[in-house]
């Protein structure tokens, strides 16, 4: 199935933080992001969340992203936000409530094909006991 997107993540660059350094938590969970930087903040964007999907895989919170996927998603995509402190160590936490200091990644998924639904259950696939469900057998 061909995937088309179009990730969009703004990360907050604080004054007592090397850009440099926000770029590698980026990278981690993104890494094929091309930066520019603006203000205060990096932007970026992606054409892959593969990686991101393989971290949701191996820190087994699949039901957990899609839940946060599904919070703000409409027929044109979803959006979703990381807490940039667990980012640097290459972990996946969602960010809910107030944003910490050194605020908030946010990244926003603009898909154009297939449906915002299939690529959610592509990039985190539902799951029964905890284990994905597998749509391609």
């Amino acid at each position: 199935m061909i995937h088309s997107i179009e990730a969009r993540i703004v990360a907050p660059v604080r004054e007592t933080e090397v850009t440099d350094r926000v770029e590698d938590a980026v990278r981690t969970l993104f890494p094929n992001v091309e930066f520019e930087y603006e203000a205060g903040q990096l932007v970026g964007e992606t054409h892959s969340l593969d990686r991101f999907s393989e971290r949701l895989h191996e820190q087994e919170i699949l039901d957990t992203a899609r839940r946060e996927f599904e919070k703000r998603a409409d027929d044109e995509g979803f959006s979703f936000a990381l807490k940039k402190q667990a980012a640097f160590k290459g972990v996946i936490n969602f960010a809910v409530g107030n944003p910490d200091e050194l605020g908030d990644i946010e990244v926003h998924v603009a898909v154009r094909e297939p449906s915002v639904e299939e690529f959610v259950d592509h990039i985190a696939p539902p799951t029964e006991d905890g284990k994905p469900l597998d749509f391609d057998r």
